[in-house]
């Protein structure tokens, strides 16, 4: 497993710290939560991308909106 090191604000990391507090999670699982769904979303980005090139806009758009409907 990889550490990372991010700089925040003071006032960015004690609202982070509060969020993930709420969620019941720790800071870093909350962020590793966060990270997992953009890597889902550029990878959806992708499908998108792939489908549209062959043709497929409607099927790439039915992705993206299924997409949208699990994060809402």
């Amino acid at each position: 497993m990889s550490t990372l090191t991010v700089r925040l604000p003071d006032s960015k990391h004690q609202r982070l710290k509060e969020v993930a507090r709420a969620r019941g999670l720790s800071i870093n699982k909350f962020i590793e939560e966060l990270t997992t769904i953009a890597i889902a979303q550029q990878d959806a980005l992708t499908r998108f991308t792939l489908r549209a090139g062959r043709g497929d806009l409607d099927k790439g758009l039915e992705t993206l909106n299924k997409l949208d409907a699990a994060f809402k």
